[in-house]
């Protein structure tokens, strides 16, 4: 297996690419290693880059007026993780992405894969498809948070990525279920006594 494997497997979900045109993509990708806690976006600086996670788990996170942290998105292996609003736009970003373990990511810089992807028309599709995917997933939860209950909402996360819940810290998880850590804790007491 070689070290692109896991995203030409992720583009070939959606579309396929010819050998040379994996070639060129894999000429602009950059690989970089991440400890755990640094950042790779942080509000003020343009996101300059596609970034896809190989290995580890990342959050993305808005901080408040109050300083309160405010999480958008979680992360783990063969997702991407972004700011897309200061990516597509190429204005500065609002949010930080911060690695929750030593991770290895990919980075394609915009300058570098916005071109090829008007060269290359399966790679423009496959980023519109994936895109649309998460503006869909994205508008799903804003009405999850308007129409469920906390518990409900946790039980969700938990059906749906039961293999994300135990490796992120809880505050992480609690706030991006919009609840408080410690009434996250109660939530999962009162599953541990009723099982």
């Amino acid at each position: 297996m070689n070290k692109y494997t896991t995203i030409l497997n992720n583009i070939n979900r959606y579309v396929s690419l010819s050998a040379e045109e994996e070639n060129r993509l894999k000429s602009i990708i950059k690989t970089s290693k991440v400890k755990k806690k640094q950042f790779i976006i942080q509000p003020g600086f343009v996101c300059q880059s596609r970034t896809y996670i190989v290995e580890g788990a990342f959050r993305v996170f808005y901080l408040d007026d109050e300083g309160k942290e405010h999480t958008v998105s979680i992360g783990i292996e063969d997702w991407f993780v972004t700011d897309f609003y200061s990516y597509i736009n190429q204005v500065p970003a609002l949010n930080f992405a911060e690695a929750l373990e030593d991770s290895t990511i990919f980075q394609m810089r915009y300058e570098d894969i916005e071109p090829l992807c008007k060269e290359i028309h399966s790679l423009s599709e496959y980023f519109r498809l994936t895109t649309e995917k998460a503006f869909a997933f994205s508008r799903r939860r804003v009405i999850s948070n308007i129409s469920k209950t906390a518990e409900e909402r946790y039980d969700e996360y938990i059906a749906k990525y039961p293999h994300i819940v135990n490796r992120v810290p809880q505050y992480v998880l609690a706030s991006y279920l919009g609840m408080t850590p410690e009434f996250l804790s109660k939530i999962r007491k009162q599953k541990i006594t009723k099982s």
